[in-house]
């Protein structure tokens, strides 16, 4: 079966209308999306919108958590380190309908399921928790103490917008499907993955798509919040990773 896994959309239909029209020339069994379908990007509750539509495998991500669950604590929290994201979330919360809100609510936090003998876990931050980052060159140490517990032989992972993979001792393969609409890396590509599970083995590859940036900076720059426009420069000059 081959599956093709993408995640952090971040309300950016142009980059994930480029990613579904490269996904074609792969023709996969089934899509699956690791969550963070809307905040902070130009077109929030139309992404969630498109999202709905389809016939998806479709996990929470934590910034859905943030604007299902959105008070003033949340928006206060996030504020402390990210002001922008956090007038991002405040924006967001008020463009998406109260349907859209409640269907991200309804979102499990991770989805598990078995494939020719291949038992597959989706996670948005890491098994353990929904913003837990997994970057590249991490210590083994550290994958390996994520990963203890995990009863699964393929794990798909997001958040933080950096394609990155593991294998740890136990065999489980760690994949780490980057971002759809808000890449962190040099080449601002958006960025998915094709896994191929046949006969018990595992073949994974990265595929990295351009899109048109112009317009989808336009339409975010042009959100009426605090921040919008330095938001819309990261979708080609990712400085850091929150604002």
């Amino acid at each position: 079966m081959k599956l093709a896994v993408l995640s952090d959309i971040h309300g950016n239909m142009f980059a994930l209308n480029a990613v579904l029209d490269d996904m074609k020339k792969y023709s996969p069994d089934r899509i699956l999306c690791l969550g963070d379908l809307a905040m902070a990007g130009p077109e929030p509750n139309k992404t969630i919108d498109f999202v709905k539509t389809q016939d998806w495998t479709v996990i929470q991500g934590n910034t859905d958590e943030m604007i299902a669950y959105f008070s003033q604590d949340v928006f206060d929290k996030v504020y402390a380190s990210a002001p922008i994201m956090a007038n991002a979330l405040n924006s967001d919360v008020q463009e998406i309908t109260s349907e859209n809100k409640k269907y991200l609510k309804n979102l499990p936090i991770n989805k598990c399921f078995e494939i020719d003998g291949i038992k597959v876990l989706m996670v948005h931050g890491s098994p353990r928790k929904n913003n837990e980052n997994i970057y590249p060159n991490m210590s083994m140490e550290i994958i390996e103490d994520m990963f203890c517990e995990v009863d699964a032989d393929l794990v798909f992972c997001g958040h933080t917008h950096i394609p990155c993979g593991y294998q740890t001792n136990s065999k489980i393969t760690v994949v780490n499907d980057g971002s759809v609409g808000r890449p962190f890396t040099d080449d601002t590509k958006a960025c998915y993955v094709i896994a191929d599970i046949n006969d018990g083995k595992i073949f994974v590859e990265h595929h990295f798509v351009d899109y048109d940036k112009s317009q989808a900076m336009e339409i975010l720059k042009n959100r009426n919040f605090e921040g919008a426009e330095k938001l819309a420069q990261m979708l080609i000059n990712p400085k850091t990773r929150h604002m």
